[in-house]
């Protein structure tokens, strides 16, 4: 079936997706029975897969999946959570929070969970910071960058973004 996959760029969004050309099938997601090393032999992988021409080990993934526990300021672009309705904190007492979570986090999973269903100021909080899946394009550069610079299971440290300062935990 991999012969019949190859990847095409998406004119509206920018993205790459995957196109069947036996069966004309689109699809945003990998095809699920397609290993990561037959995506990367698609046609048109090498060209707009980021990481689809590097070596073994070296692949950057088609997708990744995060939780992240952030921590809003009155500079954000929306300084209210379902927390706070009006976020006055600075950039550097967020900074400060995050860095006490993090000490008290110490690389466990299960705590950064429990910390961001307690003290996100995002609505993942519900999920205990899990964000899902996201492919490249799909996030704010900075986080994008420092997600799929993370080996699933390692947390960052500070990352910035226009949305405020972010923990972020890879899970896959």
């Amino acid at each position: 079936m991999s012969g019949t996959w190859e990847v095409r760029l998406s004119t509206s969004r920018g993205v790459p997706y995957f196109y069947n050309t036996d069966t004309h099938e689109s699809m945003w997601e990998a095809p699920p029975d397609l290993t990561q090393e037959e995506i990367a032999a698609l046609p048109g992988a090498k060209h707009y897969l980021p990481g689809a021409h590097g070596g073994a080990g070296g692949q950057r993934p088609a997708q990744v999946r995060a939780s992240h526990l952030l921590v809003k300021h009155s500079g954000s672009r929306r300084p209210s959570s379902w927390k706070e309705p009006n976020i006055t904190r600075s950039k550097d007492e967020a900074i400060a929070i995050l860095q006490d979570f993090a000490a008290q986090i110490n690389g466990s999973p299960d705590k950064f969970a429990e910390l961001a269903s307690k003290h996100s100021d995002c609505s993942s909080h519900k999920n205990g910071g899990d964000l899902g899946f996201f492919k490249p394009g799909e996030m704010q550069k900075p986080f994008e960058e420092t997600t799929y610079a993370l080996k699933v299971g390692e947390i960052s440290g500070v990352v910035s973004t226009d949305s405020g300062v972010h923990l972020i935990l890879r899970t896959a």
